[in-house]
C-alpha cells in the first residue's frame, strides 16, 4: 500500500512538475528577452517527455493546455534553440502516441503553425538544416491527419519550399528523406501533383532511385513511395511516360529482382510496382508498358516469385497490371446482342430497349476509353478539394428521403369498371358452393376469426379416396381447361388421378419428387421411353441425333453415349433401396414428376428458338442427393494462377488452339470429329450457351447469351457436355459475365448432373468444380453497347471438372434449373392428387405472356365446412395472403421455394389444413414465364427487368405485371387488402435467406435525420414475419433484412404493393444461391431440400402470424406449432438501427485484387443484385484470396 502510494506522490510531483514548467514557458513567452530562460524550460520540458509516457499523455490529454502553450511559444519565439527544442517535443508526442495524438496536434492548429514557420525559415540564406529536418519530420506524421493539409500546403506556398530543398541537397540524404516523406503527403492531393509536377519533381524523383545497392535503402524506399503517388496523376503520368520513365522502371525493377536474392528489399520492389501501376493507369502508360515488353517482364518476375510466400505482394501487384494492360478485346461474338429475335408488339420509345433498337451496327467494337482526355488534364484548372471536403460518415444517396414519397399513398390506378376484369378470378368471393360434396352437411355453430375454436379434425386419406374422382374438378378448377393435354388431360388417369396413400401426421413438411422408376409399387425402368406420338405442329429446327419422341413437332431427349450406358446391374437393389429411403426421409406425399407428362407438356411450350429437343435433368427429375455439400474450401492463390494462365495467351500465342466448337450464331459450323474434343448443346428449354472455343487441349472458353432483345445480363448458364473421358481435368472459362463479384468468390460450386448417374439412381444435381474463382477479364465493350458506361469489362467464372464417366452426358448450370414446363407438371399432380373435399384449388390462367405462354394464377384455401351460410361467410371473409416469384429468371432457387410452398400447403398436415383454413392464398407461381422458357437471366422478352416495372406496367410490353398489379388493385378496390405480400427472389452474392421489407422510419434513420425519424409513427408490424421466421426457419438470417427504402427500388413490387397499394407487410423473401454461414446449414451450400423447407417454413410462418394478427388467439393444440408463445416480443419496438447490407456479407479477401484502376461497377446500379438486390450501389471492391477464412502452405 505504501509503495502505490509512493509511485503516486512521484507521478503527481512529475505531473506537478511539467505543468509548472508549462506555466512558466506561458508567461515568458511573451517577453523576448527571457530567451535563455525560455531555452532552459523547453529543455527541461523535452527531457521529461523523452523519458516518461505519462508526461506525454498528460500534455496531450483532454482539457490540457500544455499543446497550446508549446504552439503559441513556437509561433512567437525568434529563439532558434527554443523553436528546435519544441519542435522535438512535439516529435516526441506525436512518435509514441500514434494517430491519436498527431490527430489532437492538428485540432489545435498545429499544422497551420508548423507551415507557417516552414515558410518563415526557408526565408533563411541558408536555411539551418536541423530546423528543416525537424518541420520536415513532424509536417509528414501529422499531414494525413489533416483533411485541409493540401489545402493549406498550397496556400503557404510550402509546396515548392520542400521541392528546391530536395533540388538543392540531393546528396545531404539526411534532409532530402523527411522531404520527401512530405512530398509524398503533399501528394495525396490531386491538385498539389499537379503543381509539382509542372516544377519538375518526376524528373526529380527519378534522379533519386537507382538500379540495387546496397546503400540509402530507406532513402529509395521513401522516393518510390512519393514518386507512386504523384504518378496518379494523369499529367504526371504523361510526363513520366514522355521521357521514357516506364522503360527506366522496368529496367530498374529486373536489376532489384536479380540482385535482391535474400529479398531484404521487398518493399522497394513493391514500390517500383506501386509506381508502374500507377503510370499505367493511362492508355499512354499502358501503351508504353507493352512497347517495353512489359507482359514479359513482370510475368517471367512474377513467377519466379511464386515460391516464396513473402513475396506474394508483388505477384499480385504484378498480376494487377498485366491485367489492366492486356489489350482489351471485343467478345468474339457477330454482335452482343441476344442471338435470338424477338419483335414486339410495341417499341418503347425511352429506355434500354429504345436505345437498343436505335444502336448502329458498329457498337459492338471495344474503344479503351479508361482515359477521359489525353489532352486536356482538368486537374489543375478544377481546384475545388474534394477529396478534402469528403463526409466522413457513410451517406448512401440512393436512400428515399422525401418523407411524402415514403409514405404510403392507396392509389387506384384504375377505375372500378377496368378492375371487373378480374372478377372472374375470385369466384371464392360469390361461390354459394351449392353443388359440392363437401365434408359435413350439418350445421354447425358458426365460428368467427379470432374466436376459441376447438382441435381441427381432418379426415383421413382412405375416408375421402372412395368415389371422388368423379367431381374431382367440379367448381374448382377454372372453367376453361388449360391442362397442355388438352381433351386428352381427363383420358390420363395415371397422371391426373393418383392414389392417396396414408400420411403420417409428423413434422415432415417437405414432398420431394421421386426419379421416374422409383415410387413405390412402380417397376424399375432403366431404359428411355422411345414412344412415338404424333403431334400437328412442324418444326422445321431438328437436331441431327438423339432418340426423337415425337413425329411432326419433333421433341426429343438429347443423345446418351455412344458405347452404352454403364447400367450398376449388381448394385440395383441396393442402389434402389438407397434412393427409396431417401425419398421416405423427405417426402409425405405423392411424386410431382412425371417424365410421360412433362413431354406432353413440352410439346405446348412455346419458345421462340423453337426448342425441340428436352434436356435429360428436366425428363428425369431431381431428388437431392443423401449427403451433406459444404461450402467449397478453394486453395491459396488459386484466382493468380487462373489470371497467369490468361496472360500466357498473350506472351504464347502459338499454343492457343482458338477452335469454334459451338456457335449458336452460325448454325452451319461443323461440330469437330476428334474423339477428345468435348461438345455441348444449349438448345433446349432454359439453357444458356451462345459460343465455345477450345483454347487448349482441356480448356474451353465459353461465352453465354444476352437476354432477348438485350445486350447484356449474362449470368445464367445451363448447357449439355459429351464426349468426356474420366481422369481428366477440364477447365471452363465462361468469359463474359457482368457482375462485379459473386459467390464463386466465397465458396459457392456450379451444378451436375450426369445421366449416367441418373440411369444409375443417383438423378441429381451435385456441386461440382474446384479451383474455382470470378475475376475481372481482358473483353469489353464500348460505351455506347455498355449504355453510356465507358470502359465497361466482363468477368470470369472458371473452374476445373472431373467426369466420372467416359462418354456420358452431364449438365451444368448456374443454380437447380427449374423450367417453365417443370412448373406446369407440378401444377398438374397437384391438382389431380389433392382432396376437393378438403381443399379449395384452382388453377387460372392470369394472361398471356408475349410469346403465347399462360402465366397460371393459383388459388389455395381450405373448402368451407358446409354450404350453411355462416361457413360460408366463414369462407369469404378470410384474409388473402399473395405470393408470387421467379420474376427473374436466373433466380431457379426462388422456383424451388414456391415449390416448398405450394407442397405443404397442399398438404394433409394438420398444420397446412389449419393454414388454408386461416387464408386464401392467391399466387403467381411464375411472372415471367418467356424469360424462363428462353434461359434469359433478369429481363422478360421484351428486354426490361420486370420488377422495376410495376409503377407503370405496360399491358402489351408487361401483361404478367400489369394484370398481377391489377389483381392487388382489385383486392384493395373490394377492401380485401392482402394481410402479406411476398415476391421470392434469389441472391447472387449474399448467403442465407433473408428479406427486405417497407419502413418509413427505417428509412429516415438511414438518412441521419434523427429529428424527421423521430416525428415518424408507424406500426412495426412489417417486422413480425421475418423475426418469425428467424426463429423457425434454419436457414433464415434476420440480421440480414432490410426495411429501408430506396430510390433504385421504387418500382419493384415490394414497394410498389407497398407505397400503392397499402399492404404494410410486403416483402421480397431472397434465398442465397450459394449457402449458408449461420445456425443449422452453417457452412454448407444450399440445396432443394433446404429451398423446399423455406418455402414450407414461409407458411408456418403465415399461421403463427395469423395467431399473432388475430384479435383472439387461435387455440390451436401445441403440438402444431413446436415452439413457444412467447417467440415474438409483444411488442417489436425498433431498438437498433436495421442491418443495412452496404457491402459484401465477407470480409475482405487475404489476397487482395484491385479493381479501381479501371473500374467499371457501375452497372451494379442496374444490374445491381439480381432481384431486389438490395446492396448499396456504391462502388464495391472486389479482391481475391482464399474466402474469409487464412489458409495456410
Amino acid at each position: 500500500m505504501s509503495k502505490l502510494k509512493v509511485v503516486s506522490e512521484k507521478s503527481l510531483t512529475n505531473n506537478s512538475r511539467v505543468v509548472g514548467l508549462l506555466a512558466q514557458l506561458e508567461k515568458i513567452s511573451t517577453e523576448p528577452t527571457e530567451s535563455d530562460t525560455a531555452r532552459y524550460v523547453t529543455s527541461k520540458i523535452l527531457h521529461l517527455a523523452q523519458s516518461q509516457e505519462k508526461i506525454r499523455r498528460e500534455m496531450t490529454a483532454k482539457g490540457s493546455t500544455g499543446m497550446e502553450v508549446l504552439l503559441s511559444t513556437l509561433e512567437n519565439t525568434k529563439d532558434l534553440q527554443t523553436t528546435l527544442n519544441i519542435l522535438s517535443i512535439l516529435v516526441e508526442l506525436v512518435s509514441a502516441g500514434g494517430g491519436r495524438r498527431a490527430s489532437f496536434l492538428v485540432a489545435k492548429g498545429g499544422s497551420q503553425i508548423l507551415l507557417q514557420l516552414l515558410m518563415n525559415a526557408s526565408k533563411e540564406s541558408p536555411p539551418n538544416e536541423e530546423l528543416m529536418v525537424q518541420i520536415h519530420s513532424i509536417l509528414a506524421k501529422i499531414g494525413p491527419k489533416d483533411k485541409k493539409f493540401g489545402v493549406k500546403a498550397r496556400i503557404n506556398g510550402t509546396l515548392n519550399i520542400t521541392l528546391n530543398l530536395v533540388k538543392q541537397n540531393l546528396q545531404n540524404h539526411r534532409l532530402v528523406l523527411p522531404c520527401l516523406q512530405l512530398l509524398r503527403v503533399y501528394s495525396a492531393n490531386s491538385v498539389n501533383s499537379v503543381s509539382l509536377g509542372k516544377n519538375g519533381v518526376v524528373e526529380l524523383m527519378f534522379k533519386t532511385i537507382g538500379p540495387f545497392s546496397k546503400k540509402n535503402s530507406g532513402l529509395m524506399k521513401v522516393a518510390l513511395d512519393t514518386l507512386a503517388a504523384l504518378l496518379k496523376s494523369k499529367t504526371n503520368a504523361r510526363r513520366a511516360v514522355d521521357r521514357g520513365y516506364v522503360q527506366v522502371l522496368l529496367t530498374i525493377y529486373v536489376d532489384w529482382h536479380r540482385h535482391d536474392n535474400r529479398h531484404r528489399n521487398m518493399l522497394i520492389r513493391k514500390g517500383i510496382l506501386q509506381s508502374l501501376k500507377s503510370v499505367t493507369n493511362i492508355k499512354l502508360g499502358r501503351k508504353a508498358f507493352i512497347d517495353a515488353n512489359g507482359m514479359k517482364i513482370l510475368y517471367n518476375t512474377s513467377q519466379e516469385c511464386l515460391a516464396v510466400r513473402t513475396l506474394d505482394p508483388l505477384v499480385n501487384i504484378s498480376s494487377l497490371i498485366m491485367r489492366k494492360c492486356f489489350p482489351k478485346n471485343r467478345l468474339p461474338l457477330p454482335t452482343i446482342k441476344s442471338s435470338f429475335h424477338f419483335q414486339l408488339p410495341v417499341i418503347p420509345m425511352t429506355g434500354p430497349v429504345a436505345q437498343l433498337y436505335s444502336l448502329p451496327p458498329e457498337v459492338d467494337d471495344v474503344v479503351d476509353e479508361s482515359d477521359d482526355n489525353d489532352d486536356i488534364d482538368l486537374e489543375a484548372e478544377n481546384e475545388t478539394e474534394n477529396e478534402d471536403d469528403l463526409d466522413q460518415n457513410f451517406k448512401n444517396d440512393d436512400i428515399e428521403t422525401d418523407i411524402n414519397k415514403l409514405k404510403p399513398q392507396q392509389e387506384p390506378g384504375r377505375t372500378i369498371e377496368e378492375l371487373k376484369m378480374y372478377e372472374h378470378l375470385f369466384p371464392e368471393l360469390v361461390d354459394d358452393f351449392q353443388d359440392y360434396d363437401l365434408i359435413s352437411k350439418e350445421p354447425k355453430p358458426l365460428v368467427f376469426e379470432g374466436k376459441v375454436r376447438g382441435p381441427i379434425v381432418v379426415p383421413t386419406a382412405g375416408e375421402e379416396a372412395a368415389g371422388n374422382s368423379g367431381n374431382f374438378r367440379k367448381g374448382v378448377v377454372m372453367k376453361e381447361n388449360v391442362s397442355p393435354l388438352g381433351d386428352e388431360g381427363d383420358k390420363k388417369p395415371s397422371f391426373m388421378d393418383l392414389a392417396k396413400e396414408d400420411i403420417k401426421d409428423n413434422d415432415r413438411t417437405l414432398q420431394q419428387p421421386l426419379a421416374p422408376g422409383f415410387t413405390a409399387g412402380m417397376r424399375k425402368d432403366y431404359s428411355l421411353p422411345l414412344t412415338v406420338v404424333t403431334c400437328s405442329k412442324a418444326c422445321p429446327h431438328v437436331a441431327a441425333c438423339g432418340n426423337v419422341l415425337f413425329e411432326g413437332r419433333t421433341v426429343q431427349l438429347g443423345k446418351l453415349c455412344c458405347t452404352g450406358v454403364e447400367i450398376e446391374d449388381d448394385e440395383d437393389t441396393e442402389s434402389a433401396s438407397s434412393v427409396e429411403q431417401v425419398s421416405v426421409e423427405v417426402s409425405d406425399g405423392p411424386t410431382l414428376h412425371d417424365s410421360d407428362l412433362y413431354i406432353e407438356i413440352v410439346k405446348n411450350t412455346k419458345s421462340v428458338p423453337e426448342y425441340s429437343e428436352v434436356a435429360y435433368p428436366d425428363y428425369f427429375g431431381h431428388i437431392p442427393p443423401p449427403f451433406k455439400e459444404p461450402i467449397l474450401e478453394r486453395p491459396y492463390g488459386v484466382q493468380r494462377t487462373k489470371i497467369a494462365q490468361d496472360i500466357e495467351r498473350l506472351i504464347h500465342q502459338s499454343d492457343i488452339i482458338d477452335r469454334v466448337v459451338y456457335d449458336l450464331d452460325n448454325p452451319n459450323y461443323i461440330i469437330p470429329e476428334e474423339g477428345d474434343i468435348l461438345k455441348f448443346n444449349s438448345k433446349f428449354e432454359s439453357g444458356n450457351l451462345r459460343k465455345v472455343i477450345q483454347i487448349r487441349k482441356n480448356e474451353y472458353d465459353l461465352i453465354l447469351n444476352s437476354d432477348i432483345n438485350s445486350n447484356h445480363y449474362h449470368q445464367w448458364f445451363y448447357f449439355e457436355v459429351s464426349g468426356m473421358r474420366p481422369g481428366v481435368a477440364y477447365r471452363f472459362n465462361i468469359i463474359n459475365c457482368e457482375k462485379s463479384n459473386s459467390q464463386f468468390n466465397y465458396g459457392m460450386q456450379p451444378l451436375m448432373y450426369s445421366v449416367q448417374e441418373a440411369l444409375n439412381a443417383r438423378p441429381w444435381w451435385t456441386r461440382v468444380g474446384t479451383d474455382i474463382c470470378y475475376y475481372k477479364n481482358h473483353f469489353s465493350r464500348s460505351s455506347v453497347a455498355a449504355g453510356g458506361q465507358k470502359g465497361k469489362s466482363y468477368y470470369t467464372i472458371t473452374f476445373t471438372v472431373n467426369f466420372p464417366h467416359k462418354d456420358d452426358v452431364c449438365y451444368f448450370a448456374y443454380h437447380y434449373p427449374y423450367t417453365y414446363s417443370t412448373l406446369q407438371m407440378h401444377l398438374q399432380k397437384l391438382e389431380s392428387a389433392h382432396n376437393p373435399q378438403q381443399i379449395y384449388f384452382r388453377r387460372d390462367v392470369l394472361c398471356e405472356t408475349l410469346s403465347g405462354n399462360s402465366c397460371p394464377l393459383v388459388t389455395i384455401t381450405a373448402m368451407p365446412e358446409s354450404n350453411y351460410y355462416e361457413h360460408i361467410c366463414q369462407f369469404r371473409n378470410r384474409p388473402y395472403v399473395f405470393l408470387s416469384a421467379r420474376v427473374h429468371p436466373g433466380e431457379t432457387n426462388a422456383s424451388w421455394v414456391m415449390k416448398g410452398t405450394l407442397e405443404y400447403l397442399m398438404s394433409n398436415s394438420p398444420t397446412a389444413q389449419s393454414l388454408r383454413e386461416c387464408y386464401i392464398f392467391k399466387i403467381v407461381p411464375m411472372l415471367n414465364p418467356d424469360g424462363v422458357i428462353n434461359g434469359n437471366h433478369r429481363c422478360s422478352l421484351s428486354g426490361e427487368d420486370l420488377n422495376r416495372q410495376w409503377q407503370s406496367p405496360n399491358p402489351d410490353l408487361h401483361p404478367t405485371i400489369y394484370h398481377a398489379k391489377g389483381l392487388l388493385q382489385y383486392l384493395a378496390a373490394v377492401k380485401r387488402l392482402p394481410l402479406v405480400y411476398c415476391d421470392y427472389h434469389g441472391h447472387s452474392r449474399k448467403k442465407n435467406v433473408f428479406m427486405y421489407g417497407c419502413s418509413i422510419k427505417e428509412t429516415v434513420w438511414h438518412t441521419n435525420n434523427n429529428a424527421s425519424s423521430c416525428d415518424v409513427v408507424e406500426d412495426v408490424g412489417y417486422r413480425t414475419l421475418p423475426k418469425i421466421l428467424s426463429h423457425i426457419a434454419p436457414a433464415f438470417c434476420m440480421s440480414s433484412c432490410s426495411f429501408v427504402v430506396e430510390k433504385s427500388k421504387e418500382s419493384t413490387a415490394r414497394v410498389v404493393v407497398w407505397r400503392e397499394i397499402g399492404v404494410q407487410r410486403s416483402y421480397t423473401m431472397e434465398s442465397t444461391l450459394c449457402g449458408c454461414d449461420q445456425g443449422k446449414y452453417k457452412g454448407l451450400q444450399i440445396g432443394t431440400r433446404e429451398l423446399e423447407e423455406m418455402g414450407a417454413k414461409f407458411c408456418v410462418g403465415l399461421l403463427r402470424l395469423k395467431r399473432l394478427t388475430s384479435p383472439l388467439e387461435y387455440s390451436l393444440p401445441s403440438s402444431l406449432l413446436d415452439f413457444e408463445n412467447d417467440l415474438i416480443e409483444s411488442s417489436c419496438k425498433v431498438t437498433s438501427p436495421t442491418t443495412y447490407v452496404l457491402d459484401e456479407d465477407e470480409p475482405r479477401f487475404l489476397e487482395e485484387v484491385d479493381y479501381s484502376a479501371e473500374s467499371n461497377d457501375e452497372l451494379d446500379i442496374e444490374l445491381a443484385e439480381s432481384a431486389d438486390y438490395e446492396t448499396s450501389t456504391q462502388e464495391e471492391v472486389l479482391s481475391d484470396s482464399d474466402s474469409s477464412r487464412t489458409y495456410l502452405p
